[in-house]
């Protein structure tokens, strides 16, 4: 794990849950805290000469609460001009996670209910967590396990995670029956799980697995693997079961309906 945790701001009560989120996990990682909101300057004249002291204060406002949250921390702030896809994606070349609400009032957050928030998790540089409701420190890592590579760095953020955090994973593959007839010679989802997890168990020896083979659609399974979860970690991509997942319905409804906050891992894992 790196020392850098960026988190994006807009003032909405989501984004006050996303500073609260990013700080924890900020003090569990001994990283600094950078809080940025994205201000994209529209180019007419009259906007040009806009007074900055508001977003200043949003900034400077959120990084106040992350110190209260996590007293000691190092918190930066600013006010970047750009896109939040553009901007997020910037800061992400030195983060090891980017934090964001799951509603807002523009800026960084109100993503989910359009592609924002697809690309973003699609192409930044580390892994994005998204927070829809009051984060707890309770409950398992929940992890989706395809066998795939990208999934593989899901499995060890999700390990290296549980380990920062003192909590046990809970692996799930989704296993749909049908795409995997009888003969066809692909490996049996009790023995892809188990290979996927192959090594983190012996690297995270203090870190309890739990491995659970479940045969049903892959949006419903993983929802419901999310309730009593304190977070829920995916691969960027995969190859069917949980796959794929950020350009399909899969990543779509895990983001809209997890009952936890939603890591997806991508890139640096």
């Amino acid at each position: 794990m790196g020392k850098l945790v960026v988190v994006g701001v807009d003032g909405s009560s989501s984004c006050r849950t996303a500073v609260e989120a990013a700080a924890r996990e900020s003090r569990w990682r001994g990283a600094r805290l950078h809080v940025v909101h994205a201000f994209s300057r529209p180019g007419k004249p009259m906007y040009r000469q806009l007074d900055p002291a508001p977003l200043d204060r949003l900034t400077g406002e959120a990084a106040d609460h992350a110190r209260e949250v996590a007293p000691g921390l190092e918190v930066t702030d600013a006010v970047v001009t750009g896109g939040a896809v553009e901007v997020l994606g910037a800061e992400s070349r030195a983060a090891d996670l980017v934090v964001v609400g799951a509603r807002g009032v523009g800026g960084f957050v109100g993503m989910l209910l359009g592609s924002t928030a697809v690309t973003l998790a699609a192409h930044t540089e580390c892994p994005v967590m998204v927070v829809r409701e009051e984060p707890t420190d309770t409950g398992p890592i929940a992890l989706a396990v395809d066998g795939s590579p990208v999934g593989g760095m899901a499995v060890e953020f999700a390990f290296a995670e549980a380990a920062l955090r003192t909590a046990e994973v809970l692996a799930v593959h989704a296993w749909l029956p049908d795409y995997a007839p009888p003969g066809t010679g692909v490996e049996s989802p009790e023995r892809l799980l188990a290979e996927a997890l192959t090594g983190f168990t012996e690297r995270y020896p203090d870190v309890v697995v739990r491995q659970e083979v479940l045969s049903g659609e892959p949006r419903e399974t993983l929802i419901e693997a999310s309730r009593n979860a304190q977070l829920m970690v995916v691969g960027a991509r995969g190859r069917g079961g949980f796959a794929g997942l950020l350009l399909g319905s899969v990543s779509q409804a895990v983001l809209h309906h997890a009952h936890c906050p939603v890591t997806v891992v991508r890139g640096k894992g």
